[in-house]
């Protein structure tokens, strides 16, 4: 009597689906286990050394899918205005809400997921707020260590440690997601308004807030203009005057 046999249908056995299903490389792979799995002679250590190789082929090839689909995302998302404001540095910034409206659709459309956490090994009074990107069977784990001091943009105290652990974890996540996915800030189609010379710039207050930020870091500042693309410090448009700050603050 011959043996029965469970097939996915009645042409094609349990292998032969995961083969189809698995780019060239790894399907040849693949088909030499498949033979060497139905040989009794077969010698151990080179089947082994097969799903070795297998695995680091399929490795390799969720690596280069989450690559691509990666550029595919960012090439569907757009700037994200500023819908907050700041009350210490008198600015404007986009909240994670914000952010997390504008490109979680589009990232989970892609295959990606993202878990945030916090990790040991940040300097002291920082906090190490860290985010797992995954995709398929490839993920990458990206980190940032934000203050945690309780100090405000002038150097005095203006919240409580624990409060101030929240905060840096807040805005952690917040950079984190807008550096992950290049997500460009404040930045606002503006109908060439800018580029005409009706482009607003930053105010007295807001330039004194950057001249401190530099002198605090050991900038350079024509280093920062340069940066910044203005050719002098009171050029930098209003809308990017956030960009400036995350960018001394994160030198600091």
């Amino acid at each position: 009597m011959s043996p029965i046999a469970y097939p996915i249908n009645p042409s094609q056995s349990l292998l032969a689906a995961a083969r189809d299903s698995i780019p060239s490389e790894a399907t040849a792979i693949l088909g030499m286990i498949e033979r060497a799995a139905r040989d009794p002679a077969v010698d151990i250590d080179k089947m082994e050394r097969l799903l070795e190789r297998r695995e680091r082929i399929l490795a390799r090839e969720a690596e280069t899918a989450f690559d691509t689909a990666m550029a595919e995302a960012q090439t569907e998302m757009r700037p994200v205005a500023q819908d907050s404001d700041n009350p210490q540095t008198r600015s404007k910034y986009a909240s994670y809400v914000a952010l997390d409206a504008a490109v979680r659709p589009i990232y989970v459309k892609h295959g990606f997921s993202l878990s945030f956490n916090t990790a040991e090994g940040a300097p002291d009074l920082h906090v190490r707020v860290t985010c797992r990107v995954a995709r398929g069977g490839a993920h990458r784990n990206y980190h940032l260590d934000m203050p945690a001091d309780g100090k405000g943009a002038k150097g005095g105290d203006v919240m409580t440690r624990t409060h101030a652990t929240g905060s840096a974890i807040t805005y952690g996540r917040r950079y984190l997601l807008s550096m992950i996915f290049n997500v460009a800030v404040g930045e606002r189609d503006d109908d060439g308004n800018a580029a005409g010379g009706n482009g607003a710039v930053i105010n007295a207050e807001q330039l004194k807030t950057i001249q401190s930020l530099i002198v605090e870091t050991g900038s350079d500042i024509g280093k920062f203009c340069k940066y910044m693309k203005v050719a002098e410090l009171p050029a930098i448009p209003a809308a990017r005057f956030q960009n400036a700050l995350d960018a001394l603050n994160a030198k600091k």
